[in-house]
């Protein structure tokens, strides 16, 4: 994933995600897997008859950067990027973001159709867990060119950022406590450290929530080359709800914040 305004605030707002379908094309509703229905003897989402839309505001640098607009599915789940206020004066983001997986948690293909400022760039992984492959590709969709072409080994069954969080919620991995979950983004793979830290009450638009902070160790050239933290907040109870996330990048990023403020149910 490349680290454009677009692409910081698309990596935030990803760990809040289950999944979506390969396409550039907007998808609609599906029904999803809700934290509510999960099976913590199994340690799985369960599906469930409706449909989530989950949607968080961006702020950054204490200003409103955009707002993200989730709806996530048993095997797939999308998520639309919209910039707002500022931001969009100085670099209008409009993204989409998806990814098909397998249980558990398995990816099988990401899609990431991104209008940025002036550029319209589509950037396709796909999974091939037969041959144990990720294939590449993106390309700049104004200039009918590809721009990089990459492939890479990977285990069996790996996880890109947002089916990595889905797991990471059925993992009730406790304060003090770690984990590893393998990731890929398709130019590189590696086993990824999660810390569950402390116990922290959370305050959103959608309200006031007792949470776990964790910190998801991808940066710094594990999975991504731009130095930074990533910190997430799940709910402190059965449903494990990401209610925020924050993302600390050095210069010139700064922090970029993302906070729940609804969600809906269909």
């Amino acid at each position: 994933m490349r680290f454009t305004p677009g692409a910081v605030l698309l990596l935030t707002a990803c760990c809040t995600l289950p999944g979506q379908t390969a396409s550039n094309k907007p998808a609609a509703p599906v029904a999803v897997a809700n934290p509510a229905d999960s099976d913590p003897a199994k340690g799985r989402l369960m599906s469930a008859a409706s449909t989530v839309r989950l949607t968080f505001n961006i702020e950054w640098r204490l200003i409103e950067a955009g707002t993200a607009v989730i709806e996530s599915g048993k095997q797939h789940a999308q998520m639309k990027l919209e910039s707002a206020g500022m931001v969009s004066t100085l670099f209008k983001v409009h993204d989409q973001y998806s990814v098909n997986f397998d249980e558990p948690f398995c990816a099988t293909g990401t899609l990431m159709d991104s209008f940025e400022g002036k550029r319209h760039h589509e950037t396709k992984v796909t999974y091939d867990r037969a041959q144990n492959q990720a294939t590449y590709v993106e390309r700049d969709l104004l200039k009918e060119v590809v721009l990089h072409s990459d492939q890479i080994a990977v285990p069996n069954c790996v996880q890109d950022v947002i089916t990595a969080f889905m797991k990471l919620r059925t993992l009730n991995i406790a304060p003090g406590q770690s984990t590893q979950i393998t990731m890929s983004d398709g130019r590189k793979s590696a086993a990824v450290k999660v810390d569950a830290q402390e116990r922290e009450e959370v305050k959103t638009p959608a309200g006031s929530f007792p949470a776990i902070r964790y910190e998801a160790n991808m940066l710094n050239g594990v999975i991504y080359a731009r130095k930074g933290r990533a910190f997430l907040w799940l709910t402190d109870d059965e449903r494990h709800l990401l209610v925020q996330i924050r993302l600390r990048m050095q210069f010139p990023i700064g922090t970029v914040t993302l906070q729940l403020a609804k969600e809906e149910h269909y």
